[in-house]
């Protein structure tokens, strides 16, 4: 038989098999992350077309790690042995319209996903900036959109599907096993390989999104939390260099907020005048309809188009959860480093999260605002300047995305997270093998 060569990329079609019909393996050129600053560790890659498929070879492989989209920025989703993407696994499989539950596998898209929803008469909760990453992927490290009654992506999960070290499948739901579901959902990849996921579902509804300019810094300070709930969901982008917040994207409900098309001004920020990119010197063709144009909730909650590249595509991320109740500090301390962010920086983006009880979530047990960075594709300067951001917001006990990039030593990290040595227990006794396990994990769950 044939053996055919093949990037992991984000659409995963494939077509020649090597083990059978349904598995494909992949040995080809170093695959690279989504931004494409770093390369995976190993080109051993593993396609499952089915649950059955996945479980037999996960069984069979001594060491291996779950890969999505590849949109990580560090080597959360790293293997040194093999890699197995979800990539084929993307079907939609029920909807329970009683109880409002879908069920779909874990390599699906949001931005697959969302339109058969929609035609469906539902919707999810909320969307992450861009609907380009996978399920599995974007619930297991905390991925979030922004609205401060809004929980992150993974607070959608009711249940998942997941193919456990050994090769056997379990069903692990909020309904019936408590701790342990809180304990997986947000899991990195370390409990299992997740196969399928039970969301949970709200009825469809049609938004506008409004982008107002230059919101001075200073009215933070008595009206942040007016801002931030001035929406469905709300975001502010900002380079760091003057005292502005640059952009104000304001998404509303038809049915909830007000017509922002009529006020020419939002707490003295002005109205713009056309379509906006959240890095303002670049074509806002690649964004989400703005201006007050209706639409369906999946074309206004992202930030950009499916078929598009989303942000500014060369780049690097960063992201610090903080509690909310600290977000006007947090906010000024970034704005006297404004000199030293500002020439590495492509934008800063601030959104608000609801608290969950998922043990992992940045956002455990706390409300959060989030500060995220994109930043020119300059690791060295970068490295240099993330433990300066993270000493200047260390008072705010930060959490950092485990997606993206982060130099917090591993004993700081811990001790943001209560129910660490929890997890940990946990991770030993599902996987006492560590078949699961990679650098990334060794180093900051393990390593403490």
């Amino acid at each position: 038989m044939e053996r055919k060569r093949f990037l992991c990329l984000s659409t995963g079609i494939l077509t020649t098999p090597l083990f059978s019909q349904a598995m494909r393996f992949i040995q080809d050129d170093r695959l690279k992350n989504w931004a494409g600053n770093f390369e995976f560790s190993t080109s051993n890659v593993y396609y499952p077309k089915s649950t059955a498929d996945a479980s037999r070879l996960i069984k069979n492989k001594r060491s291996l790690r779950a890969l999505g989209t590849r949109h990580c920025f560090n080597r959360v989703a790293d293997s040194s042995a093999n890699l197995v993407c979800s990539s084929t696994m993307n079907r939609f499989i029920s909807l329970d319209v009683k109880n409002r539950r879908v069920i779909v596998e874990g390599g699906i898209k949001y931005g697959e996903l969302s339109p058969i929803l929609d035609q469906k008469g539902y919707a999810l909760h909320n969307l992450a900036s861009l609907p380009h990453i996978s399920i599995a992927g974007s619930i297991s490290t905390g991925t979030h959109g922004s609205g401060i009654h809004n929980g992150n992506l993974s607070t959608a999960v009711e249940a998942l599907e997941l193919i456990r070290a050994d090769g056997s499948i379990r069903h692990i739901s909020r309904e019936k096993d408590g701790e342990g579901f809180l304990a997986s959902v947000v899991g990195l990849g370390a409990l299992g390989w997740i196969s399928n996921v039970e969301l949970k579902v709200i009825p469809r509804f049609d938004m506008r999104q409004f982008v107002f300019e230059n919101l001075a810094i200073s009215r933070l300070g008595d009206d942040f939390d007016k801002i931030m709930a001035a929406g469905y969901s709300v975001s502010l982008f900002t380079d760091w260099n003057g005292p502005e917040i640059n952009e104000v994207w304001i998404k509303s409900r038809l049915d909830e907020h007000p017509d922002y098309s009529k006020q020419p001004e939002f707490f003295g920020a002005s109205a713009a005048a056309k379509n906006m990119h959240p890095i303002a010197s670049l074509s806002a063709e690649n964004c989400t309809p703005q201006m007050g144009v209706p639409g369906p909730w999946y074309e206004r909650l992202p930030h950009f188009k499916m078929g598009f590249t989303p942000s500014s595509g060369k780049e690097l991320q960063s992201e610090y959860f903080v509690p909310h109740r600290h977000a006007v500090e947090a906010i000024l301390a970034m704005q006297r480093m404004g000199s030293k962010i500002s020439p590495l920086l492509q934008i800063t983006e601030i959104r608000s999260i609801a608290a969950d009880h998922l043990w992992l979530s940045p956002c455990f047990n706390r409300d959060s605002i989030t500060i995220h960075f994109t930043w020119k594709p300059e690791w060295d300067k970068v490295r240099e300047i993330l433990p300066i951001i993270e000493k200047e917001l260390a008072p705010f006990h930060p959490r950092p995305h485990w997606g993206k990039l982060f130099t917090l030593s591993p004993q700081v990290l811990a001790s943001r997270y209560e129910k660490m040595e929890d997890f940990k227990k946990m991770v030993t006794a599902e996987d006492p093998t560590g078949k699961f396990r990679n650098d990334f994990m060794n180093q900051y769950i393990f390593r403490t």
